[in-house]
């Protein structure tokens, strides 16, 4: 018996009854993990390897980066659309923490207040299911196979034992910004960061995966003039 990646082990058993000679040892339908057992891990592995991974685009508008940077800015949620929820306030508030951290690592001055002038910076957020959650797995499942032949009989049992939790949802969220100029309403920078994390992750919640983001998504910042995208 050997141990398979999350946990799940294949236990099986054959039974031969010789009629004439003893027949030749045949192979059975998931013997060794079987295809339909190496699909599953693979997708298992395919959907993990999406975790924490960090896609960001960004778009500096020409002759912009000297206005970038610098001065006093603030941060406000986005104007609602009618295809975006309002989010939920206290998640929002942690989003907007993370932003403003990495936006007085950028050279801002985020503890002054000018409601005339500075930069404001739009923020918004938003989750999505990318995959739903997988349904209970069935803790003992197995095939059965009988054969005969002018050399005798054979039956033969695959039994998989499975003692592994479903995986909850993968679930995608997306953190976008938009800097404008106050006075002018001009847009002088904006960009969107979107990551993939699972559903319950003790390891993502909300404030880790608003710093992800934030970092990701204001890294270098203000960047290069036009459209630039990045995974990391």
């Amino acid at each position: 018996m050997s141990c398979l990646p999350a946990a799940r082990f294949l236990l099986a058993s054959m039974l031969v009854a010789a009629l004439g000679a003893p027949l030749a040892a045949q192979p059975l339908p998931g013997w060794g993990g079987g295809p339909d057992l190496y699909r599953m891990r693979d997708r298992h592995s395919s959907a993990e390897a999406r975790i924490g991974r960090v896609e960001v685009v960004r778009f500096r508008a020409d002759a912009a980066e000297a206005e970038l940077g610098h001065g006093v800015v603030e941060v406000v949620a986005a104007p609602a659309s009618t295809d975006n929820l309002l989010p939920d306030e206290r998640r929002l508030k942690t989003y907007e923490a993370a932003v403003v951290d990495q936006l007085a690592k950028a050279g801002y001055d985020v503890a002054t207040s000018d409601p005339v002038g500075g930069q404001v910076v739009e923020l918004r957020f938003s989750t999505d299911e990318v995959q739903p959650a997988e349904p209970p797995h069935k803790p003992v499942s197995g095939e059965m196979t009988m054969g005969v032949s002018n050399r005798g009989s054979m039956m033969g049992m695959a039994v998989l034992v499975d003692l592994t939790k479903p995986d909850k949802a993968l679930v995608s969220t997306r953190l976008e910004a938009r800097v404008r100029d106050r006075a002018s309403g001009k847009v002088l920078w904006e960009g969107r960061a979107q990551i993939v994390t699972r559903d319950g992750d003790e390891r993502w919640g909300d404030q880790q995966v608003a710093a992800r983001l934030a970092q990701a998504l204001f890294d270098g910042f203000p960047g290069r003039t036009g459209e630039e995208s990045q995974r990391r």
